[in-house]
């Protein structure tokens, strides 16, 4: 620390991503990377983009990606909001709709989520309860149908993978409602979900909220094109919502920067959101070599929590989490060990290609009998 520092700084306890290895050559299960290279198109619009026009500043509002999506998704571009990936535009909703100060209600998400999400809340003052996910890591919506700020959570859950049925949460986002209180639904994972039809991808899944916003003004979808759109090293994201919401964000958007995607992500993101049938081909083939992992490691004694996204959360009855954790390591494989109360024998494993998933098979394999 240092005496420069104000007391918000001290207090914040910041996010600590994945492990970006530099020192040697790892299959990196642990970021929820896609392991296919994103669309042709993205590189094409990119290299087009990439000319004298970089010297004046892009649109800030992004207003040809935000078409794309529109076009894609069904809705109007005034319903959608473009920032700088997705954790961008989370940050930007707990500024925008949870209350800070003493007398805020605290929002609500589960115990065992996305860990962003309490540091996003420490770092604007929002005050926030945790609600414990069921014996089987499943969200228990009776829990949050009580006065709160809003509630936010994963669909499906990070890092558990659990989808959760849209019809529960439009019960919840009506309670809120009731409330004048929003829903946010975080959807970077949907896309990988069972039943998702090709013009979804790779912007939405089958159980997506999306399609609900117009009929529910209080709920705010919110998507990447990290994942299934295999631009983790682009940053560009974006949310849904009505257009009160999405004015909401732009608000604070234009409070803290104007420019938040620039012209080269902007670019290969519309690219991207227009080429379905591409990211359709190579979703499928994540979803295929998770559920051939699935089977692997179920055949090994292990747990394997039921998935709808592009990871499995794994343990093994009897393995410390983090004696697999360092085996895996040891064998030049990297996968996320999450370290918590109820955690901590559990591993969350990206779905890498299929060579990659069978030598970590064999690896976890070996590790088992090492351990």
């Amino acid at each position: 620390m240092s005496v420069f520092w104000n007391s918000r700084v001290r207090s914040l306890k910041p996010y600590l991503p994945g492990e970006q290895p530099r020192d040697r050559k790892f299959i990196k299960l642990n970021t929820n990377e896609n392991p296919y290279p994103p669309s042709p198109r993205v590189t094409e619009a990119i290299a087009r983009t990439a000319g004298a026009d970089l010297r004046l500043y892009p649109d800030p509002a992004s207003t040809a990606l935000r078409e794309a999506i529109a076009e894609r998704t069904g809705v109007r571009p005034e319903q959608v909001f473009a920032g700088n990936g997705s954790d961008e535009v989370l940050a930007f909703v707990f500024a925008a709709f949870f209350e800070n100060g003493g007398t805020a209600e605290p929002v609500l998400f589960p115990d065992i989520t996305y860990s962003f999400y309490p540091v996003y809340a420490r770092l604007w003052g929002v005050p926030f309860e945790t609600v414990p996910l069921s014996a089987g890591f499943t969200l228990d919506l009776s829990a949050y149908r009580r006065p709160s700020g809003g509630v936010i959570f994963p669909n499906p859950n990070a890092p558990t993978g659990i989808l959760h049925d849209p019809a529960e949460l439009l019960l919840l986002a009506r309670d809120l409602a009731a409330r004048n209180r929003v829903l946010v639904v975080d959807e970077a994972y949907g896309v990988f979900a069972p039943g998702t039809g090709k013009a979804a991808f790779p912007l939405s899944g089958a159980a997506s909220l999306l399609p609900y916003i117009n009929e529910y003004p209080n709920i705010l979808t919110v998507h990447t094109f990290s994942k299934a759109g295999s631009l983790a090293g682009l940053r560009a994201g974006f949310a849904a919502g009505s257009e009160p919401l999405i004015a909401a964000l732009c608000r604070v958007r234009d409070s803290f920067n104007s420019y938040p995607l620039d012209a080269l992500a902007a670019a290969g993101a519309e690219a991207a959101a227009r080429d379905g049938e591409y990211y359709a081909e190579t979703t499928a083939r994540i979803i295929g070599t998770r559920e051939r992992t699935v089977s692997a490691l179920r055949d090994r004694g292990f747990e394997v929590l039921p998935s709808a996204a592009n990871f499995m959360f794994i343990r093994r009855p009897g393995k410390s989490g983090a004696a697999l954790f360092a085996g895996l390591r040891k064998r030049g494989i990297l996968a996320r060990h999450f370290n918590g109360p109820r955690t901590a024998d559990f591993l969350r494993v990206s779905a890498g290609t299929d060579s990659d998933m069978d030598f970590f098979v064999q690896a976890i394999t070996e590790t088992l009998e090492e351990t």
